[in-house]
């Protein structure tokens, strides 16, 4: 008899079965489909990037082991390593991007009011990317140098959380800056990207949209100073100009006023020279903005750390995508649980006992929130003692 739910299956509730069935219809992805439809690939996805699966033959195997837990899952039919591998091969990815950006919006409903530790009401994103190495053998479509092969997740996220609000999958090749010209921009927010994302032309887009941004100066920039600010020494500023590039094209690039802050780092002892486009805001708060873009690096180390985007299932394109972007969907996942139920700790003690307990028949909130362990007294029976 069933007593209760398993704990993977509390976890895929937050896949509502009418939105998925809707992504299924709109790319057509269970044509011909007998028994092993996407809630089944996804459960078994999801069921592989929470215990850290090392290939298809041990998803099946672990799936299998137990038949009345599959048919509590959902399926009819033990899982095929075959089935599953045609799955991540020939399904669109797409379906499971558009799972994932569902996921975003409301995990960043629930972190909206998370503090930045700034008294600064604007909206903040980061931009960074990482590049995943593969094998040029198993992936030579993926070839980015002559003995190598990668592909590159650039990511946009709100550092209230962090939560990612934007991924997009390139090849390896692709520099990062390029990226922004297939961006919107949120008037009124602030973009967080470090010297690798220095192009006044793109810059340039971003203050068009009434956004913001603060970005590293590269060393050779030119720039012609029109009138310095007071500067807060003892906090570590030692300069606040407002200016304009001095290099005709970069003037051209970027006709408004840009302001140059410059910032001692008495951890690192480096004067680091800071680009932005908000003239009121204290000098300070620029250089605290840019110390948040840390963040983002704490996001792609939990992300390859924690979950499988290292090492793949298939090698296809389709296949690569697919399991990224269910990993992501997976961290939404678990960062959604961690704020609804209020736990304590981070989110990386959310996900060890979500890994080591998925067939657990019990409530999600018993197995996840803290409980004071009192053991029995052995001395406490109804008789008493003689001695």
């Amino acid at each position: 008899m069933n007593s209760g739910r398993f704990i993977l299956s509390q976890v895929l509730d937050l896949v509502d079965r009418k939105m998925l069935f809707r992504l299924v219809e709109r790319y057509d992805a269970e044509s011909r489909v007998r028994h092993f439809g996407c809630r089944q690939q996804l459960i078994c996805m999801a069921f592989a990037q929470l215990t850290w699966r090392e290939g298809l033959r041990d998803i099946a195997t672990c799936l299998n082991a137990k038949s009345e837990t599959l048919y509590h899952l959902g399926f009819r039919e033990p899982v095929a390593k075959s089935t599953l591998a045609d799955a991540n091969e020939q399904r669109d990815w797409r379906l499971w991007e558009d799972l994932a950006k569902i996921l975003m919006r409301k995990a960043r409903s629930l972190y909206a009011g998370e503090d930045l530790g700034l008294e600064l009401a604007n909206t903040v994103y980061a931009l960074d990317s990482t590049t995943i190495d593969l094998s040029l053998t198993l992936f030579p479509w993926a070839d980015f140098r002559r003995t190598k092969a990668g592909i590159k997740m650039h990511t946009q996220i709100d550092l209230r959380g962090p939560i990612p609000t934007c991924i997009y999958i390139s090849n390896a090749r692709q520099h990062d800056v390029r990226w922004l010209d297939d961006l919107f921009f949120e008037p009124g927010a602030f973009y967080v990207m470090d010297r690798g994302y220095m192009d006044f032309k793109r810059l340039n887009l971003i203050a068009r949209a009434g956004a913001f941004f603060v970005t590293r100066a590269k060393d050779n920039l030119r720039f012609s100073r029109q009138r310095s600010l007071p500067v807060d020494y003892p906090a570590g500023m030692r300069s606040d100009q407002i200016g304009k590039p001095t290099l005709i094209k970069a003037r051209e690039a970027f006709p408004d006023l840009l302001r140059k802050v410059r910032y001692f780092d008495t951890e690192t002892q480096r004067d680091l020279i800071f680009l932005t486009n908000h003239l009121a805001i204290p000098a300070l708060t620029v250089a605290q903005i840019y110390r948040l873009r840390w963040r983002i690096e704490l996001f792609f180390r939990w992300i390859k750390s924690h979950l499988r985007i290292k090492h793949y299932y298939g090698t296809t394109p389709n296949a690569v995508k697919t399991q990224i972007w269910i990993a992501v969907a997976v961290y939404l996942m678990v960062a959604i649980i961690h704020k609804e139920l209020s736990l304590p700790g981070t989110l990386h003690r959310t996900l060890q006992l979500l890994s080591v307990h998925p067939f657990e028949k019990m409530p999600l909130h018993e197995l996840l929130t803290e409980t004071d362990f009192k053991p029995l007294d052995p001395l406490a029976h109804n008789q008493l003692l003689l001695w």
